[in-house]
């Protein structure tokens, strides 16, 4: 520590007038100390950074800071400024200005002293005192920490022991991972505590990434995002209300933010971090990187497949509208690059067709990349995409994109484990990782796994093409049942999944599949609304408010509309439902309706294969759910009777 700063890095008289000028000679000094090498080469990455964001801060403190080749050891230099440089402030000029300087290949030990400097910044008492220290030598003493409160640590702990009404988990970082995501942090604490609220903060920079305690997460009220860089591992904060702004905004406006969460959290706004077909925002659990096995597999495998959604819905809508133009012999049409006449329906069908197509390309390797980047981040994209594209090449189809989407993210992660040496960890992520890794996926989808995939993916084709009377009634009774048992939660999004992956490979069988699990999806919201309208006396006024909204949600194929039904009385809800979605389904399935698209409901009705027959199908299992819940509830005792209606237009119902 005693190395990190030193007398003669400290200017207690700098008389720069321009950020450049105060980094040329703070750096000066620096190259004194030998802790720079090239003070041009070490200047250029300076203003790099700068560049990328201003590093004023409000209380008139500046932090220019880098990585760069050109520093030997991790070091500070502090200089004091009577006139003031503008470093980009809010608030105006700086009068006090740390020069960080990091190697391209810091150790952490360095690191976490220079987060932990970044925090001190944000303490008042702190930077008061470097205004009115006059010895350069007891200036670095107390940037060091040697004059730090003893108790300060006992007393920041008794406050994060202090059980209060509202919880905050927040997220920090910046593009560097030096300063402004320990300050942000440090900021965010200061104003919880002094608010008494409980905060717990993820700093995702270079001194280490310690993840939250999924505990911690769950009792959480509210979630703030304060970075500059993606959020890591962002699903394990779905369900939550969430904050999502810039680093700095988390070091000048903490207190807004905080305001801001408390009040999302009490409309009940729920983030909308995507996961499979939900788009109401809510979620009826799920879990990060941090669970078991089981539950970490799905979330990865989810993560490829909302990526893959928005591809199969434009891609299958535009199939599926140049079929409704030009009929299903458009598909074989000559290239609308050479042969388009404006004013023939046919050219155009056609342009929708092979633009659909286009976009119907992309499905497995996107779901395969996105597969390897919920396992391992960004360095896991390039062999995840590989994979996928080798998965086409060998008509391994949907099963060979997931299967190369685990495998590239589990090369990579062996990949990340090994120990390198410091000068090659800035481009392990941009080209090593995606290189090794990319040749071990293509090595073994090639060779190893890719035919028996392939072999597999083949039977699973011809058992859904040849799937025809009872065969297809028992699949679309399972589809729907696993649709309406946990309306949005896991044996949901399996069924959904199994559906929209049979979509990057269509077939007769794979349209048919996800016609009746769209169709039972809409039926316990739909079953819910119904009810709510015939026999009002069963439910309660707050029901009844939620049955108006479950009628919008239920036509747009959003299952969760019927959680708050569900919740309420699951032991009356679920079954009615399960039982109407199963009857949709074998319905769906029984008549051969088919469809493109993953989304859409009653929306998309045009575009269905045998529409009529699909609405009667959905109308049958609404009718039986609706008949099952009115029936169950209307067998309370009269003292869970629902309470009555507020307009009086009828009373509540006891049998």
């Amino acid at each position: 520590m005693s190395e990190l700063i030193t007398a003669d890095l400290v200017d207690l008289d700098l008389s720069a007038e321009t950020k450049s000028a105060a980094a040329r000679s703070l750096a000066g000094r620096l190259v004194t100390a030998g802790r720079v090498t090239d003070l041009e080469g070490f200047l250029a990455d300076v203003a790099a950074r700068e560049a990328q964001m201003p590093t004023g801060l409000d209380g008139g403190i500046g932090i220019p800071h880098c990585r760069s080749e050109h520093v030997t050891a991790p070091t500070l230099a502090f200089g004091r400024s009577t006139r003031g440089i503008d470093f980009g402030a809010p608030d105006g000029p700086a009068d006090l200005v740390f020069l960080i300087a990091a190697p391209a290949g810091a150790d952490d030990d360095h690191l976490t002293i220079l987060s932990s400097l970044a925090r001190r910044l944000m303490d008042p008492e702190f930077t008061g005192a470097l205004r009115e220290e006059a010895d350069p030598a007891a200036a670095a003493a107390l940037i060091r920490g040697e004059e730090a409160a003893a108790g300060a640590g006992d007393a920041v702990a008794a406050d994060a022991e202090t059980v209060e009404p509202f919880r905050v988990v927040a997220v920090t970082s910046c593009p560097t991972g030096i300063a402004h995501t320990y300050m942000a942090a440090e900021s965010l604490e200061a104003a919880a505590r002094a608010q008494g609220i409980v905060l717990h903060v993820e700093t995702q920079g270079s001194a280490g990434f310690e993840r939250l305690d999924p505990a911690v997460i769950a009792a959480a009220d509210a979630v703030i995002w304060a970075h500059d860089v993606d959020v890591r591992e962002k699903a394990r904060f779905r369900g939550k209300p969430v904050v999502d702004t810039g680093v700095k905004a988390g070091i000048n406006r903490p207190a807004e933010l905080i305001a801001e969460a408390r009040r999302k959290a009490e409309r009940g706004e729920i983030s909308r971090i995507s996961d499979g077909h939900d788009e109401s925002g809510a979620d009826a659990g799920s879990a990060g990187a941090s669970g078991h096995f089981g539950v970490r597999l799905r979330t990865y495998l989810m993560s490829g497949v909302s990526y893959m959604v928005p591809f199969v819905a434009a891609g299958g809508l535009l199939i599926a509208l140049s079929f409704a133009i030009g009929g299903y012999e458009i598909a074989s049409a000559k290239s609308v690059a050479d042969h388009f006449v404006w004013g023939e329906a046919a050219s155009w069908a056609a342009l929708l067709n092979q633009i659909g197509t286009a976009a119907f390309g992309f499905l497995v390797p996107v779901l395969a990349g996105y597969i390897a980047y919920g396992m391992a981040d960004r360095p896991a994209l390039v062999p995840g995409f590989v994979g996928g594209a080798i998965a086409l090449t060998i008509d391994a189809g949907f099963l060979g994109g997931l299967v190369a989407g685990l495998l590239a993210g589990a090369t990579v992660m062996a990949i990340q484990r090994v120990k390198v040496h410091p000068t090659l960890r800035g481009i392990m992520p941009v080209l090593v990782i995606p290189l090794l890794a990319s040749i071990a996926v293509g090595f073994l989808m090639f060779i190893v796994v890719g035919k028996p995939i392939a072999s597999l993916q083949n039977a699973l084709t011809d058992w859904l093409n040849g799937l025809s009377g009872s065969n297809a009634v028992i699949l679309g009774i399972v589809l729907g049942l696993m649709m309406c048992f946990d309306m949005g939660g896991p044996l949901n999004k399996v069924a959904y999944a199994f559906a929209v992956g049979g979509l990057a490979d269509p077939t007769p069988g794979s349209l048919k599949v996800m016609a009746a699990v769209m169709a039972a999806g809409m039926v316990p919201p739909l079953a819910m609304a119904l009810a709510t309208t015939v026999r009002r006396g069963l439910f309660t006024r707050t029901e009844r408010e939620n049955g108006r909204a479950a009628w919008v949600l239920g036509a747009s194929f959003i299952t969760e509309g019927a959680i708050p039904f569900a919740a309420a009385d699951p032991l009356r809800v679920i079954p009615s439902a399960m039982a109407g979605g199963a009857v949709t389904g074998a319905l769906s399935m029984a008549f051969g309706c088919t469809l493109r698209a993953p989304h859409g409901g009653v929306f998309v009705v045009p575009l269905i294969g045998e529409p009529f027959l699909y609405l009667l199908a959905i109308a049958a299992g609404t009718a039986v759910s609706t008949v099952l819940v009115v029936a169950l509830k209307g067998m309370r005792p009269t003292s869970a009777s629902a309470e009555p209606a507020d307009d009086g237009s009828d009373v509540a119902v006891a049998v």
